[in-house]
Formats: structure tokens, C-alpha cells, sequence
């Protein structure tokens, strides 16, 4: 690099740091972008309380679980071969002792956390999945050299924009996909593992946001493989966003209230009141956010134990005359709203489709990640139940909202018997705690085959000390799979 380039650049870093830069001048409102980058700017990892700092572990547990139970599937390997050919760079793909770029890391490592949707959740108007955000968080921490307590603080944070995006308004309304709340999320994120000042903040957010809007089509009709790495998408995005920002690169701005912006083209109008976030007057709302027992869409968590226990008291699947399945608004729209949905074809659809899961789970008693291999999918017995199933709403499971997403199952029999069974909520739903037991039990269940349990120990043993961290060196190592 020439002297000339090297001065110019750190001039232009130097400029950006400066306060007030990419900002009007003048008295104008804030706007919603420089909100958001001044709350995350303003919070340190003290703001935490050792409940937070527990909760971010165990989802942080939670989402690496996920993921490694994913590792070998061909989606999965396919984006980290893309990813380990751009070798060479500061990030490290899970799984492997082998590191790319910031972006591709964030992107291989969300596409397998993804994988099987069972991660977190998240109910508010728009329901979606926060965990997503983690892998850009553990990218760009990994490579600025950052501590335990700084992934945790920035987890943290990229949950607490989502959610309170999520809670907002509902874009999915008008034909929009929640990924869209992930782009400032994790932009934020990054930017402050970055250290990046208020207005790069900013910045980060304009950029992330203006040039990286995601459609709805991801979740409706057949499901392709994009539905889980549509968020992995956004997290990459987001990373490069910051990067950009802290090179001195503008966005453009008001990326939320402008002529074009996200409120007159995706959202339309919303406001956030900041003092009610985490860390100023209101709980940070990761502890919010739901666990997943099974891989499946978060509103067919409840109705998996309640078709399994019509299995258990059935009998002779032939003797099932009918099933009617009562679930809340949200439920109808996401998981019987199409003819797909009831005749799915790929996993990415079935693990979408309350008829399916239903079927399958009364006559598995549980569903699996083998639930959706092809042969499940066109078994003769599951197509059969499927044809006498009926969705209907119940305005009172919608009315528990969000902090339950009940289910019931009710079926006739041929010799006139009805068979019934509702399920509000599990552990790690509407308030009820998931235990380390708990959170670890999962980890165990799907990292099963691709782990020793001496490699399953030294990895929970590293995550439950996280906050005591000097850096993540200590991290990847404990997650190789041996070859």
C-alpha cells in the first residue's frame, strides 16, 4: 500500500470516529438508526445482570448444539465448502480447525445453526429467531480478538433489537420476511465488537438495512433450502455492513423514516420507546425468547406432545375416522396455509406443515430430524391421516398469545370414541424455566454420534464460564469434529 493510500485511509478512519459524523447538522430528531446505535453504544457488559448473563450462556449453549448436530448435513456441508475455499481469514468454521472471512464464517456457521429450525424463538407481533444473530456476534468476536464478556454483551444485544423489532409490527403482512430485523441487529452487534462509535453505528445500520431487504417468499408455498439460511444471510450482511461503516463508508439515510426508507416500503410506521430496553428501565429480552424441543416451526412446538399422546391412546391408526386440530392465527397462517403445507415435499416444507407434523408425531410419538427424510414424507400411513385432518383457529389459544402457543388435537375414532388432548406450553416457554440440566439435555440429544461425551463435557464446562474468558482461543478447538 502505497504512503499516500495509507495516510488518506487512516484520515478517513479517524473522520468517521469523529462525533457527529454522518449526521445533519441542525436540531432534527433523532433518527430511529442513531437511537438504536446510541443505545448500543451506551450499554456495557455491567448492565447485565448474572440472570442475563446465565440466560445469553445457555441460548449461546442452545445455538452451538444446534448447529454441530447439523454438521453433516449436505445443505450444511455444501455452504461450508464455499466457505473454506475463501481460506485464509480471521474466522474460524465450526466443526473444523480452518478459517475464512468474517462474513462466510458468519454465513456456514448460521446456515448449520439453522439447519433443523431448532433454535430459539421469539413471539411478538412477528415471531422469529434471535439465535440467529449469534454466529455474526462469534465471528467478528473471534476475530477482533474479543472477550467472553464481550460476545455476551454483544448476544445480548442483537437479541434485544430483534425482539423489540419483532414486538414492533408484523412484516410478514405485507409480503416481507423477519430476517429484516436481524440486519440492524446484528450490524449493531458487530459494530460494537468492532468498537465502533455512535455515528459508525449508525452507519452500520444504514448500510445493513438500505441494501439487504429479504421477501417473505423464503416461507411460503414449497420451502427450499433458503428458509434456513435466509437469517444466516442477514448476519452476513450485517458483518460486511460494519465493516464498510468502520472504513468511513455512508449509508443511506434516514434508512428507516426516508422518502423510500423501511417504513414507507416494508413496515410502515413504528416507534420503539428506548428507555424501556435492557439495561435502562426494562429486562433484556432474551429471557423472553423460547426454546425449542423439537425441529420444527416454533408454532407446532405444542402440538408434537399433544399428537403424541392421542398416539399413545389410539391404537390401530386405521380406526381414526377424523382430526381436528385447533391452533392460533398465527399457527394457520404459517403451517396450513397453502396446498403444500399438506402434501409437503421437502423437509424445509414439512417441518412448516402443522397436518405433517401432527400425522407424524401420532404415529411416531415424537418427532426427529428423520422425520422428514423422504420415505417419511410419503409414507402411505401419514398421507392417510392427513386426509381426514382439519385446521381450525380458536380465538382463545390465539388470545394466549404470545407468552403460550397452544395446541389441541382431537380425534374421532370409528367406534364413536374422541380422543383429546391440549398443550399450552413447555419448559423454556411462556415463563417456565429451562434448568442447565434442561439446556444441556438438548445439547446432548443432538450432538449425539458427532461428539465424545469427554468432548460434550469440556465444551459445556468452557460455554457455562464464558463470562471468564480473556478471548475465544479455547473456544473452536473444543468444537473440531473429528474426521
Amino acid at each position: 500500500m502505497s504512503i499516500t493510500r495509507r495516510v488518506f485511509l487512516t484520515a478517513l478512519a479517524s473522520a468517521a470516529a469523529a462525533p457527529g459524523y454522518g449526521q445533519q447538522a441542525g436540531s432534527a430528531p433523532a433518527t430511529m438508526a442513531e437511537r438504536m446505535a446510541g443505545y448500543v453504544a451506551g450499554i456495557q457488559y455491567a448492565d447485565l445482570k448474572p440472570a442475563d448473563v446465565e440466560t445469553v450462556k445457555a441460548h449461546f449453549i442452545d445455538a452451538i448444539g444446534c448447529a454441530i448436530g447439523a454438521f453433516n448435513e449436505a445443505p450444511v456441508r455444501a455452504v461450508r465448502q464455499i466457505a473454506l475455499a475463501n481460506a485464509g481469514g480471521p474466522a474460524t468454521v465450526m466443526g473444523t480447525n480452518r478459517r475464512t472471512t468474517m462474513e462466510w464464517a458468519s454465513f456456514a456457521n448460521g446456515a448449520a445453526l439453522r439447519h433443523f429450525d431448532l433454535n430459539d424463538s421469539y413471539a411478538g407481533k412477528e415471531p422469529g429467531h434471535p439465535s440467529d444473530n449469534i454466529t455474526p456476534c462469534l465471528a467478528v468476536a473471534e476475530a477482533e480478538g474479543r472477550s467472553g464478556r464481550d460476545l455476551i454483551l454483544a448476544i445480548a444485544l442483537a437479541y434485544e433489537i430483534d425482539c423489540h423489532l419483532l414486538d414492533a409490527v408484523r412484516v410478514t403482512a405485507r409480503g416481507w420476511d423477519h430476517p429484516n430485523y436481524s440486519l440492524p441487529a446484528a450490524a449493531l452487534a458487530a459494530g460494537k465488537l468492532m468498537g465502533l462509535s455512535t455515528p459508525q453505528l449508525t452507519e452500520a445500520v444504514n448500510l445493513a438495512l438500505a441494501g439487504h431487504l429479504a421477501s417473505n417468499q423464503t416461507r411460503l408455498q414449497a420451502i427450499s433450502n433458503w428458509k434456513g439460511m435466509a437469517d444466516a444471510d442477514a448476519g452476513r450482511n450485517a458483518v460486511f455492513a460494519a465493516q464498510l461503516a468502520r472504513a468511513g463508508i455512508t449509508g443511506p439515510a434516514p434508512a428507516f423514516e426516508g422518502k423510500a426508507g423501511f417504513f414507507n416500503q416494508v413496515s410502515g410506521p413504528f416507534t420503539l420507546d428506548f428507555e424501556k430496553f435492557g439495561g435502562r428501565s426494562g429486562p433484556f429480552l432474551i429471557n423472553a425468547c423460547a426454546y425449542k424441543h423439537y425441529p420444527a416451526q416454533m408454532t407446532l412446538q405444542t402440538a408434537v406432545p399433544a399428537a403424541a399422546k392421542i398416539g399413545e391412546a389410539m391404537g390401530d391408526a386405521n380406526n381414526v375416522k377424523s382430526i381436528l386440530v385447533h391452533t392460533t392465527l398465527t399457527g394457520t397462517q404459517y403451517s396450513a396455509d397453502s396446498p403444500e403445507k399438506w402434501a409437503p415435499e421437502t423437509s424445509e416444507t414439512a417441518d412448516h406443515s402443522l397436518p405433517y407434523v401432527v400425522a407424524r408425531a401420532m404415529l411416531d410419538r415424537e418427532i426427529t430430524s428423520k422425520s422428514y427424510s423422504p420415505q417419511a414424507l410419503h409414507d402411505p400411513k401419514v398421507r392417510a391421516l392427513m386426509a381426514v385432518l382439519k385446521v381450525e383457529e380458536d380465538p382463545a389459544l390465539t388470545a394466549a398469545m404470545p407468552k403460550r402457543l397452544p395446541t389441541r388435537v382431537t380425534v374421532t375414532l370409528s367406534d364413536g370414541r374422541v380422543l383429546t388432548s391440549q398443550v399450552d406450553d413447555l419448559p423454556g416457554f411462556g415463563g417456565l424455566p429451562m434448568t442447565r440440566a434442561d439446556v444441556e439435555a438438548k445439547f446432548r440429544r443432538y450432538v449425539r454420534g458427532i461428539w465424545p461425551e469427554a468432548q460434550v463435557r469440556n465444551f459445556l464446562d468452557y460455554a457455562w464460564t464464558l463470562e471468564q474468558r480473556a478471548n475465544l482461543t479455547g473456544l473452536f478447538e473444543r468444537m473440531v469434529i473429528a474426521a
